[in-house]
């Protein structure tokens, strides 16, 4: 699964309402430690291991914050393309260097810069092969700024729901891989070593990189998990709705839980192709889960909410069992959901039939190309032998 390193530390942020990446509800953070006492500023950033950027290396390594470099924008601001040398981290010419992504924040006072420190607080302290790499920060007069690796293939929310030439539909198996491994990441976050509450899954949140493995992002909303024998913690209500489990909805009580609840809505995102949440659709399908939910648990009708554009690639109990899966990731009492080591294992040995699938498909398309070669064969042997008798019967 990978290992998860954690130191654990405590901080909180204020609300989040950031409208344009659809975080309706509210949020913060933290990470804690042993003894459980509040870090100041200073102690978070020196014990980061990150690199302290100037404002002025981030300006120049962005070509000035250019609107062509822009690669995404959320409720905490632009994100940027830039360039850095790999040794020195200092600014490089665009094309060379490593690739880097420059989170700039809006200048909303103390709530952006809580946020920007949360961000900071876990992934200054948390290393995992399915956790986007956090390199360093700025921190400079007014200027907060945050410095990731770059993820070339962009977010999973892209592939699925864009339609154009750049963003592709992701094949089966690339979806079920992206699956396991964002579940990977959420189990790292919910391990007795982290102990923390992602509180925003959504598929804008996983990153692709060039050869399409998954990376959590964005930790703005994350929160430590409960301690000293509670069954959870309670939070002012934040994160997106579709996404957000009902029982924190409705009471602001979190657990990790909440968490593989907001799993099993992108895991039915990636098996239909459709958004959570869709004024676009037709009366009765605005709510993805109130109408692919009674099509679910039957073999026969699965198939009729599997995404169109992945038909022919994936074996009928492949999608009963990731489906399935997805149901139980979505149950309404949450201690019937399961936990995030068990969903691992379950799409683990989904990759295993899907990829036995794949090969008794193959297997089955060779067999069919021999008997048609064959079958050829025999045909054209037979009318061979046709033309070669017919000039001796006419002699």
């Amino acid at each position: 699964m990978g290992s998860c390193i954690s130191v654990r530390i405590k901080a909180e942020s204020p609300l989040h309402a950031g409208a344009n990446d659809g975080r309706d509800l509210s949020s913060r953070l933290s990470i804690s430690s042993a003894p459980l006492t509040p870090r100041s500023q200073s102690e978070i950033l020196e014990t980061s291991n990150l690199k302290s950027f100037s404002f002025n290396e981030l300006r120049v390594a962005t070509r000035n914050f250019r609107p062509d470099s822009v690669l995404g924008e959320g409720g905490f601001g632009c994100v940027f393309k830039g360039w850095i040398d790999k040794h020195m981290f200092k600014a490089a010419r665009p094309g060379t260097g490593l690739v880097i992504a420059v989170k700039r924040l809006n200048q909303e006072g103390f709530q952006g810069h809580k946020e920007w420190l949360a961000e900071i607080t876990y992934l200054g302290q948390l290393s995992h092969p399915n956790l986007v790499k956090l390199i360093g920060y700025c921190l400079e007069d007014e200027h907060r700024l945050l410095v990731y690796e770059f993820m070339p293939r962009g977010s999973l929310e892209n592939h699925l729901f864009r339609r154009s030439t750049y963003f592709q539909p992701l094949s089966w198996n690339l979806r079920m891989k992206v699956a396991l491994e964002s579940a990977k990441g959420l189990a790292c976050l919910h391990s007795p070593e982290a102990k923390v509450i992602y509180r925003d899954f959504k598929s804008s949140n996983i990153l692709l990189d060039a050869n399409y493995n998954a990376k959590l992002s964005d930790f703005g909303l994350a929160k430590d998990g409960p301690i000293d024998g509670k069954s959870h913690v309670s939070t002012r209500i934040m994160g997106t709705y579709g996404y957000a489990a009902p029982e924190y909805m409705a009471t602001g009580h979190l657990t990790a839980r909440s968490d593989v609840y907001s799993f099993g809505v992108v895991l039915l995102e990636m098996l239909t192709g459709r958004r959570v949440v869709d004024k676009n659709r037709p009366h009765g399908e605005h709510n993805l889960i109130e109408w692919a939910k009674p099509f679910l648990a039957s073999k026969r009708k699965v198939l009729r909410v599997m995404d169109h554009r992945i038909e022919g690639q994936y074996p009928v109990e492949g999608a009963l069992k990731a489906a399935l899966l997805a149901v139980k990731c979505l149950a309404l009492e949450p201690k019937f959901r399961p936990k995030m080591p068990e969903v691992v294992k379950a799409l683990e040995q989904l990759q295993n039939l899907n990829e036995s699938g794949s090969l008794k498909r193959e297997a089955t398309q060779r067999k069919h190309h021999r008997t048609c070669s064959d079958e050829a064969s025999r045909r054209k042997t037979s009318s061979y032998s046709r033309r070669t008798a017919s000039p001796q019967l006419v002699t």
